[in-house]
């Protein structure tokens, strides 16, 4: 993977007209600082990319094995139909040039704008194709989310039928309250990268379709005992965590929208230390819980640190993004506890623990940590609150709707059996036997 990244940059490096980095008369400063911005720009939104990969492995290393090929696919799919969604309705939905209802409902046209693609403005930070391909990662995030908590038990028509609707529509009207200038924003709710707006949306949205969907076979027998179901790989699951972490420092970087060294560096700083925090926290605190120490834990302890400190990883200071992290990685812990034993949800993966609870913890972390006094955690629990009703709300709506039309649940016999023969006819892992052709 560093080896990859070195040669992007190398080859990029290429690319750049001379007298880029030299004051030189063939490049003026704006000209110069819209190039390295724009750059820096695509090459975050390349790191996005690469979460995805993250998302794959980290899902399939918690899950049964039987179940690989199913998970695979929806993640491939998943990518693939956010992107080409928001193309033709979510970017338009999401920066709106004309409001419907004022702050809350907006719409700039069909598909994208191709004329606004043609044009270089050096007064921007980056062109217009630069910044959909940034906004469609995020957005195919979103739907990411969801595949981990209702892993192992939806159909995989009624899955992508969920997520062609809830990235298409949802996401975009509701990131267009804070980042498409709407009431949110016009209110001062803070989130810099997205804790709220892409990670507790795509929360939201697990946490409905877990409900509906129901517990796996065998994982709650009775109402005292609860069966672990462990996943197959532990190997790929950390593999997973480590990607995601990779690509979270274009997640967040990315977000200073800009080639800023100084904002850039920052972020990636309290990033980095918000990870390594709830690592740290979770250790401790699976330790004591569990008595031993469980990688799983260390491994959402690490992604529970990263959500905590997305809201605000540019107006949180240094001690304080250590802080922020240890507290997300604790309660990812006892939160996938909670939810497992008490609230008797079954949720593989951990993904509304990390980034339901987690999203929320950051969000209203800007309000207590910010060094920008006009975040408050009023203005913060109100765009928390606003999210998280609609989200749910339409979520389960959706989710209902797709269960009235096709289903949502595949019969005990081809859960019994795992979605990799059910749906797909094949196997992730097939005993290969060596004919003798003499």
């Amino acid at each position: 993977m560093k080896i990859k990244v070195t040669l992007f940059l190398f080859l990029a490096l290429l690319v750049v007209p001379e007298g880029l980095f030299s004051a030189g008369e063939e490049a003026s400063a704006p000209e110069n600082y819209f190039l390295i911005s724009n750059l820096w720009i695509l090459l975050a939104s390349l790191l996005v990319f690469i979460m995805h990969l993250g998302f794959a492995c980290l899902e399939i290393g918690l899950t049964q094995a039987k179940n690989t090929v199913n998970i695979l696919f929806k993640n491939l799919a998943i990518l693939a139909i956010g992107i080409v969604t928001y193309v033709l309705i979510g970017f338009s939905l999401m920066y709106p040039s004309d409001w419907g209802v004022s702050g809350f409902l907006g719409w700039s046209g069909l598909a994208l704008d191709l004329a606004s693609g043609e044009t270089v403005d050096l007064t921007s930070n980056y062109t217009y194709w630069t910044d959909f391909i940034f906004q469609a990662m995020f957005a195919a995030t979103a739907a990411t989310i969801v595949s981990g908590a209702v892993a192992e038990r939806i159909k995989l028509r009624s899955f992508l039928l969920f997520s062609l609707v809830y990235v298409g529509l949802v996401y975009p009207v509701l990131g267009s309250w804070k980042w498409g200038g709407g009431w949110l924003d016009e209110l001062g709710f803070y989130d810099f990268a997205g804790s709220t707006i892409v990670h507790a949306f795509g929360g939201w949205g697990a946490l409905a379709g877990a409900i509906l969907l129901g517990p796996r076979l065998g994982k709650y027998k009775d109402k005292q005992l609860v069966s672990a179901i462990t996943g197959h790989s532990m190997p790929f699951a950390v593999v997973g965590c480590f990607l995601l972490w990779f690509g979270w420092f274009g997640f967040n970087g990315g977000s200073v929208l800009s080639g800023d060294g100084a904002t850039i560096s920052y972020v990636c700083l309290t990033t980095l230390l918000a990870a390594c925090s709830g690592v740290v926290s979770s250790f401790f605190v699976s330790s004591i819980v569990q008595n031993k120490p469980d990688v799983t834990m260390l491994v959402n302890g690490a992604l529970g640190g990263l959500v905590s400190i997305t809201a605000g990883a540019d107006v949180i200071g240094v001690y304080a993004s250590i802080f922020v992290g240890l507290v997300g990685g604790a309660i990812v812990v006892l939160s996938i506890i909670f939810i497992d034993k008490r609230l008797r949800i079954d949720d593989p993966v951990g993904a509304i623990s990390v980034h339901l609870v987690c999203g929320v913890w950051g969000t209203l972390a800007v309000g207590i940590f910010s060094q920008n006094q006009e975040h408050t955690i009023l203005k913060q629990f109100i765009g928390i609150s606003a999210y998280g009703a609609v989200a749910f709300v339409f979520s389960l709506i959706i989710f209902t709707v797709i269960n009235f039309i096709t289903g949502l649940r595949v019969s005990e016999q081809e859960e019994i059996m795992g979605l990799d023969i059910s749906e797909h006819g094949m196997e992730a892992y097939p005993s290969f036997q060596i004919y003798n052709t003499k």
